[in-house]
């Protein structure tokens, strides 16, 4: 059975309910490789820093960049150019800010913990983003979603490169799926 299949058979509070097991599941493999892959605990702990002005310039500006560059192309793109099933639509349409604004946290988080905290320190910044692309896996069949995704992909991991900061990724990370949650929300 595909994996859209499957995903159709699940009521949306299932798909919420997988879509957070998941990013737990993200979230533990990280913490586990941390202890196997890092010399010490306060090696993945230095990567976290609030520095606001890099939060600000690597972390809040581009993600709006980015949205509104995606919804430009939504607005001139096929519609069917955007469809990964109804997923995002059955995740984010109708929901309050406050759970879009949460779900949109707790995948940041946990992916960012693990692809670029554990895997791009670990394996460098072409293999974390890779895999990072190919886990949303959804998005293979569909060419502007996967250019998106492995886009974004590179894009955070040059974040990291250039600011060796957890928390600028977890923000853009954060503000691009909010922001496009918000978006999915209200339109029309």
């Amino acid at each position: 059975m595909k994996q859209a299949d499957i995903i159709k058979q699940l009521s949306d509070k299932e798909l919420k309910k997988q879509l957070i097991l998941s990013q737990c599941m993200f979230f533990i493999i990280g913490i586990i490789l941390s202890f196997f892959l890092f010399d010490h605990i306060t090696d993945w702990i230095d990567l976290f820093h609030f520095h606001p002005k890099h939060i600000l310039y690597y972390g809040i500006l581009p993600s709006i960049g980015l949205v509104v560059f995606e919804i430009l192309l939504y607005s001139f793109l096929p519609k069917k150019a955007f469809d990964d099933g109804g997923i995002n639509e059955r995740i984010f349409k109708g929901q309050s800010v406050g759970w879009i604004a949460g779900i949109s946290c707790i995948v940041a988080i946990c992916e960012e913990v693990i692809f670029r905290g554990v895997l791009q320190v670990t394996f460098g910044y072409v293999i974390a983003s890779s895999i990072f692309a190919l886990v949303h896996v959804r998005y293979l069949k569909k060419p502007v979603l996967f250019l998106l995704v492995v886009g974004i992909s590179f894009l955070i991991g040059f974040l990291f490169l250039l600011t060796n900061n957890l928390i600028v990724t977890i923000v853009f990370h954060f503000m691009v799926d909010f922001l496009l949650g918000m978006f999915i929300r209200y339109k029309k």
